[in-house]
C-alpha cells in the first residue's frame, strides 16, 4: 500500500514521526514537499522586534512566522532582545513552539489544538489595557485569533511576513515519486494550501486515477494523540483507517 504524504520530508532533522507510524503499520509511506515560502516585510518586522518595550509578548501560529524572525535578526546579525524573553510567548503547536524556544523564548500554548484554544489562553492571562501582543503571521491566516482578540479587547499588531506558493518543481517531484512508485492508494494532506497547490499537478499527472486514490487530511494541530484519518471513496467505507501519530506534531499556518 503506497501512501504519498504532501509535506516537506525531515531529512537530516532526526526521525519523521508520521513516517515512523506508518512504517510500523507495515505500509510504504513517502514525503514530497509541494509547498514553498516567501518571506516579505522583514525590515518592518525587524524594526518591530527591536521594541521590546511596545509589547507584550509575542504570538506565532506557524513554524514560518518564528523563521521570519529568525531570518530578520541573521540579516543582521543580531540575537533576540533579551526583553523579549521576560515577555509572553504564544504558540500553536509542538513544532512552532520548538522554534520559538530556538529564539531563547518560553512559548505557552504547545497543546493548544486550535486558534480559538489559543485566543482563549490568551484573554485568560491578558486584560484590555495590555500593551500589544506582535503577530508575524502569513497571508492565508485565518481570521479566529484576530477577532476573538479584538472582542476581548486585547491590541494585537499584524505584521504578515510570508507567503505560501506552489513549489516551483512540484510537477517534476510528484511525476518522479509516480514514476518510481506508481499512483498511491493514499494522499494526505497537511494544510489547505497543500490541497490547492497539488491539485493542478496530480490532475495533469494522474487525471485517470485521481478517483481511485483515497484522500485524507491530517490535523497538525491535534492534541497528544492526533489521528490521520483516511477516506475510502465515497460508498466505500471498507477500507476507512486511522493511524494514530502518537510521536509527536508539527504545525503549519500553511
Amino acid at each position: 500500500m503506497g501512501i504519498l504524504l504532501l509535506r516537506e520530508p525531515r531529512e537530516g532533522k532526526g526521525t519523521d514521526p508520521y513516517e515512523q507510524e506508518f512504517v510500523a503499520a507495515g505500509l510504504q509511506v513517502k514525503s514530497v514537499e509541494v509547498l514553498s515560502f516567501e518571506f516579505c516585510n522583514l525590515p518592518e518586522l525587524r524594526s518591530l522586534v527591536k521594541k521590546p518595550e511596545e509589547f507584550s509578548g509575542m504570538v506565532f501560529t506557524s513554524q514560518r512566522s518564528v523563521e521570519a524572525v529568525t531570518r530578520c535578526l541573521q540579516e543582521e546579525e543580531q540575537s533576540l532582545p533579551e526583553e523579549w524573553i521576560c515577555k509572553s510567548t504564544f504558540v500553536v503547536g509542538t513544532a512552532t513552539a520548538a522554534a520559538a524556544r530556538s529564539l531563547g523564548l518560553t512559548p505557552s500554548g504547545e497543546e493548544c489544538g486550535t486558534a480559538t484554544q489559543l485566543a482563549d489562553l490568551i484573554t485568560q492571562k491578558f486584560t484590555s489595557n495590555s500593551k500589544a501582543l506582535l503577530f508575524p503571521c502569513g497571508f492565508m491566516r485565518r481570521e479566529t485569533l484576530p477577532s476573538a482578540l479584538s472582542a476581548a479587547n486585547i491590541p494585537l499588531t499584524e505584521l504578515r511576513v510570508y507567503q505560501t506558493t506552489a513549489h516551483p518543481d512540484i510537477d517534476k517531484r510528484l511525476q518522479a515519486y509516480i514514476a518510481e512508485q506508481g499512483i498511491p492508494e493514499f494522499l494526505v494532506f497537511f494544510s489547505p494550501s497543500g490541497v490547492k497547490f497539488s491539485q493542478p499537478a496530480l490532475q495533469k499527472l494522474a487525471a485517470s486515477d485521481l478517483s481511485k486514490i483515497k484522500m485524507a487530511s491530517c490535523n497538525v494541530h491535534g492534541k497528544v494523540s492526533p489521528a490521520v484519518h483516511l477516506f475510502s471513496p465515497p460508498g466505500d467505507k471498507s477500507r476507512d483507517r486511522v493511524f494514530q501519530q502518537r510521536a509527536g506534531r508539527t504545525t503549519t499556518q500553511q
